[in-house]
């Protein structure tokens, strides 16, 4: 039987370093000062995949999040009872709702956008704006790549490099 592979260090640290991240995650959003905007953050961040890809079923919606359709039914829930979304019916099934982004919604989406730049901007007001969009494109790769992971079977063997 082989010796098995030490995990390579930068993946490691890595790993680590997106740990610490995710522990920071409450205290940043507590820190982007947006006032009340009648739900959750949890809900409100629906708000952003409505806003660019249109109104969709709540169905699609939990798919898309990879979250629990019933977590998300109580989410919509809370957008629609703030006037920040609103069920529509959807074209193709009459019998089937669509969620759609209000312009009250949209208003939110702007405010929470705008204040999670400007904390950004903060922390990162010491980089130089080259490292800050190198940064940028690394870690849109790493969410591709790690989106792309969550899109298959997980208990597959990794497949071979040919």
């Amino acid at each position: 039987m082989p010796d098995e592979q030490k995990p390579n260090p930068g993946t490691v640290r890595l790993s680590d370093e997106i740990i610490r991240f995710i522990r920071m995650g409450p205290r940043f959003r507590g820190m982007l000062k947006t006032g009340d905007l009648g739900a959750e953050f949890s809900a409100l961040m629906l708000l952003l995949p409505l806003r660019a890809m249109g109104p969709m079923r709540v169905t699609d919606l939990a798919d898309l999040k990879q979250a629990d359709p019933s977590t998300i039914s109580r989410q919509v829930a809370q957008l629609v009872k703030a006037g920040l979304a609103r069920r529509e019916a959807d074209p193709a099934d009459g019998r089937a709702s669509r969620l759609a982004v209000t312009e009250t919604g949209l208003a939110a989406c702007e405010r929470l956008g705008a204040a999670r730049i400007a904390l950004l901007e903060r922390a990162l007001s010491d980089w130089p704006t080259d490292r800050v969009d190198t940064f940028a494109q690394l870690f849109e790769e790493f969410n591709t790549s790690v989106e792309a992971l969550l899109r298959t079977d997980l208990d597959a063997p990794p497949r071979e490099n040919l």
